[in-house]
Protein backbone atom coordinates (compact mmCIF):
# COMPACT_ATOMS: atom_id res chain seq x y z
CA UNK A 1 0.00 0.00 0.00
CA UNK A 2 1.27 3.47 -0.90
CA UNK A 3 2.10 5.86 1.97
CA UNK A 4 -0.59 8.31 0.83
CA UNK A 5 -3.20 5.53 1.00
CA UNK A 6 -2.01 4.59 4.49
CA UNK A 7 -2.30 8.25 5.50
CA UNK A 8 -5.94 8.46 4.40
CA UNK A 9 -6.91 5.14 5.96
CA UNK A 10 -5.31 6.09 9.29
CA UNK A 11 -7.52 9.19 9.69
CA UNK A 12 -10.49 9.23 12.03
CA UNK A 13 -13.98 9.98 10.78
CA UNK A 14 -15.26 12.34 9.51
CA UNK A 15 -11.78 13.42 8.31
CA UNK A 16 -11.13 10.20 6.41
CA UNK A 17 -14.34 10.45 4.36
CA UNK A 18 -13.80 14.16 3.67
CA UNK A 19 -10.21 13.63 2.53
CA UNK A 20 -11.08 10.65 0.33
CA UNK A 21 -13.90 12.64 -1.27
CA UNK A 22 -11.66 15.67 -1.94
CA UNK A 23 -8.94 13.37 -3.29
CA UNK A 24 -11.44 11.80 -5.70
CA UNK A 25 -12.62 15.20 -6.93
CA UNK A 26 -9.03 16.39 -7.46
CA UNK A 27 -7.95 13.27 -9.35
CA UNK A 28 -11.09 13.21 -11.53
CA UNK A 29 -10.99 16.95 -12.28
CA UNK A 30 -7.27 17.04 -13.07
CA UNK A 31 -6.23 13.59 -14.32
CA UNK A 32 -2.70 14.86 -15.08
CA UNK A 33 -2.06 15.88 -11.46
CA UNK A 34 0.58 13.88 -9.56
CA UNK A 35 -0.35 12.63 -6.08
CA UNK A 36 2.63 12.57 -3.73
CA UNK A 37 3.22 11.97 -0.06
CA UNK A 38 5.53 14.72 1.24
CA UNK A 39 6.07 16.16 4.72
CA UNK A 40 3.79 13.37 5.99
CA UNK A 41 0.73 14.71 4.12
CA UNK A 42 -0.78 14.26 0.64
CA UNK A 43 0.21 16.77 -2.03
CA UNK A 44 -1.16 17.19 -5.55
CA UNK A 45 1.44 18.50 -7.97
CA UNK A 46 1.53 19.86 -11.48
CA UNK A 47 4.78 18.34 -12.67
CA UNK A 48 7.14 18.81 -9.74
CA UNK A 49 5.39 21.93 -8.40
CA UNK A 50 2.94 21.53 -5.51
CA UNK A 51 -0.55 22.90 -6.23
CA UNK A 52 -2.72 21.75 -3.33
CA UNK A 53 -2.32 19.67 -0.18
CA UNK A 54 -4.60 18.20 2.46
CA UNK A 55 -3.92 18.53 6.16
CA UNK A 56 -5.54 18.30 9.56
CA UNK A 57 -4.13 20.98 11.83
CA UNK A 58 -3.69 20.15 15.51
CA UNK A 59 -6.44 21.59 17.63
CA UNK A 60 -8.74 22.20 14.63
CA UNK A 61 -11.91 20.30 13.75
CA UNK A 62 -11.70 20.44 9.97
CA UNK A 63 -9.77 19.22 6.96
CA UNK A 64 -7.63 22.02 5.57
CA UNK A 65 -7.59 21.94 1.74
CA UNK A 66 -4.63 24.22 1.06
CA UNK A 67 -3.82 25.93 -2.25
CA UNK A 68 -0.14 26.80 -2.58
CA UNK A 69 -0.84 29.83 -4.84
CA UNK A 70 -3.96 30.70 -2.89
CA UNK A 71 -3.04 34.36 -2.50
CA UNK A 72 -3.33 34.71 -6.30
CA UNK A 73 -6.75 33.03 -6.32
CA UNK A 74 -8.54 34.53 -3.31
CA UNK A 75 -10.10 37.48 -5.19
CA UNK A 76 -11.80 35.18 -7.72
CA UNK A 77 -12.62 32.50 -5.14
CA UNK A 78 -13.73 34.09 -1.85
CA UNK A 79 -14.20 30.63 -0.33
CA UNK A 80 -10.42 30.64 0.22
CA UNK A 81 -9.45 31.75 3.72
CA UNK A 82 -6.21 33.10 5.13
CA UNK A 83 -6.09 30.95 8.25
CA UNK A 84 -3.15 31.56 10.62
CA UNK A 85 -1.97 34.65 8.66
CA UNK A 86 -0.09 32.66 6.04
CA UNK A 87 1.74 34.68 3.36
CA UNK A 88 1.11 32.65 0.23
CA UNK A 89 -1.27 29.77 0.86
CA UNK A 90 -5.04 30.00 1.26
CA UNK A 91 -7.38 27.19 2.18
CA UNK A 92 -10.87 25.82 2.40
CA UNK A 93 -11.84 24.37 5.78
CA UNK A 94 -14.19 21.38 5.56
CA UNK A 95 -16.01 19.99 8.58
CA UNK A 96 -18.28 17.83 6.41
CA UNK A 97 -18.41 16.65 2.81
CA UNK A 98 -21.51 18.79 2.34
CA UNK A 99 -19.42 21.92 3.03
CA UNK A 100 -17.72 21.53 -0.35
CA UNK A 101 -19.36 23.20 -3.35
CA UNK A 102 -18.02 20.71 -5.90
CA UNK A 103 -18.70 22.84 -8.99
CA UNK A 104 -16.90 25.87 -7.52
CA UNK A 105 -14.11 23.61 -6.23
CA UNK A 106 -13.55 22.17 -9.71
CA UNK A 107 -13.30 25.69 -11.15
CA UNK A 108 -10.83 26.56 -8.39
CA UNK A 109 -8.75 23.47 -9.20
CA UNK A 110 -8.54 24.44 -12.88
CA UNK A 111 -7.49 28.00 -11.96
CA UNK A 112 -4.91 26.70 -9.47
CA UNK A 113 -3.50 24.27 -12.05
CA UNK A 114 -3.13 27.10 -14.57
CA UNK A 115 -1.36 29.33 -12.03
CA UNK A 116 0.94 26.50 -11.03
CA UNK A 117 1.80 25.71 -14.66
CA UNK A 118 2.56 29.37 -15.44
CA UNK A 119 4.52 30.04 -12.25
CA UNK A 120 8.29 29.89 -12.32
CA UNK A 121 8.53 28.74 -8.69
CA UNK A 122 6.11 26.84 -6.47
CA UNK A 123 6.84 28.95 -3.37
CA UNK A 124 7.26 32.55 -4.46
CA UNK A 125 6.86 34.51 -1.20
Amino acid sequence: MKPVDQYFLSQKEPYQSIMLYVRNVILNTLPHVVERYSYKIPFYNIGKKPMVYLNILKGKDYVDVVFVHGVLLENDFPVLKNDNNRKQVRSIQLKAIEDLDQENFEQLLHAAAENTRKGKKAWFL
